[in-house]
């Protein structure tokens, strides 16, 4: 019994420790800015108001931000998600020679730091023509995260019984019809964890899109987000209006895949 409630305990301060800086983030966004000026970011709330979200809405041009995020990522996640679960099909459920080694050198790249692949990638979209396009972010989300996808995947299509690709075999079925008709819905846990995650991922990025966009009218949200800082003063009460709306999108996808998300990861701490 007091072991248990040491654990709740622990868990509840673990919890608070956690979620406090989005709180508190929440309350400076309703904040006026003569507020913050005044007592500080630290300070209790002195007043409260609805016009920073107006601002970052309009003045700060987030829609149009919040639509490239979804321009990118959407696509991102689609492409990502398809060439790494045909990949993994291939190299799971087929003898293909060298397998393993084409499978850790997938893994390999993710292994690389970014930064040390910053000026490589700039220079070659640039070569490429398509410098300052969603489409270069775009690919480089997908070729970034190809690699990680396709290695998840293998792992829960590997573990899936033979019998069943076996008998969809005997019926006739080719490997184009397993692999959409019997392996994708049994793999559907992970699809929607990694789904979750890759969003996240590619919706919150930073570092990708101030390195291949240059148009301010071309950047996500989160670039975006820096627009908003002044050169001497900054207004951080619209700021964190701003950091609240561009968090709304990855917290309705994961509310909308918790269910899924947490079921791909209880199967992959079982595998």
């Amino acid at each position: 019994m007091i072991r248990r409630t040491g654990y709740h305990v622990a868990m509840s301060i673990v919890s608070f420790l956690w979620i406090a800086p989005i709180l508190w983030v929440v309350v400076i966004s309703f904040r006026s800015f003569d507020d913050v000026a005044a007592n500080g970011l630290g300070s209790l709330p002195h007043s409260f108001t609805f016009s920073t979200y107006k601002s970052a809405w309009e003045d700060a041009d987030e829609f149009r931000a919040l639509v490239n995020s979804l321009v990118v990522t959407i696509p991102a996640v689609i492409l990502s998600l398809g060439f790494a679960s045909m990949a993994a099909y291939g190299l799971a459920r087929y003898n293909i020679p060298f397998r393993r080694t084409v499978l850790l050198l997938m893994l390999m790249g993710n292994l690389l730091p970014p930064q040390i692949l910053l000026i490589p990638i700039s220079r070659f979209v640039e070569l490429t023509g398509y410098y300052d396009t969603l489409y270069a972010l775009i690919a480089v989300h997908v070729g970034f995260g190809l690699g990680f996808y396709t290695f998840v995947l293998h792992g829960f299509m590997r573990d899936l019984p033979k019998e069943i690709q076996e008998a969809a075999t005997i019926d006739g079925a080719g490997p184009g019809k397993i692999y959409a008709s019997v392996i994708l819905p049994l793999t559907r846990p992970a699809m929607a964890a990694l789904g979750a995650l890759s969003f996240t991922w590619i919706f919150n990025d930073l570092l990708w899109s101030i390195t291949v966009i240059r148009s301010g009218e071309k950047m996500p949200v989160t670039p975006a987000l820096l627009g908003l800082q002044g050169l001497f003063v900054s207004s951080w009460n619209v700021i964190a209006a701003g950091t609240v709306i561009a968090a709304i999108p990855t917290l309705a996808v994961f509310l909308k895949f918790q269910k899924h998300f947490v079921s791909g990861l209880a199967i992959g701490a079982v595998k």
